[in-house]
């Protein structure tokens, strides 16, 4: 069985960190997804999909992989970085693309 270890990345609509200082290991699929013929629903028989750990730093995510035996990958950090704007910028002389209205 083999797992995924991942930051999420903040939600883009919202301005705030939610749960992205989190570290999350997810289990991958051990069979396809099947569509139902009654209602057309995707679904599987794996339980482990629906398994999502969560944990406070990369470190204790990874011991918790080895220590369960499991083949793991840590996918790569994503920092966000923050764009410097501010409201009076918006009406500035020296502003670098013209009004609109």
């Amino acid at each position: 069985m083999s797992a995924r270890i991942y930051r999420p990345s903040p939600n883009p609509m919202q301005s705030g960190k939610g749960n992205s200082n989190q570290w999350i290991l997810e289990f991958d699929p051990a069979t396809k997804r099947e569509i139902e013929p009654l209602m057309g629903y995707s679904s599987t028989s794996d339980m482990q999909a629906q398994i999502q750990l969560s944990f406070e730093n990369k470190e204790q995510a990874v011991a918790y992989a080895k220590k369960q035996g499991l083949d793991y990958r840590v996918e790569i950090e994503h920092v966000a970085t923050p764009k410097r704007v501010s409201y009076p910028e918006n009406f500035s002389s020296t502003r670098k693309t013209p009004w609109t209205h």
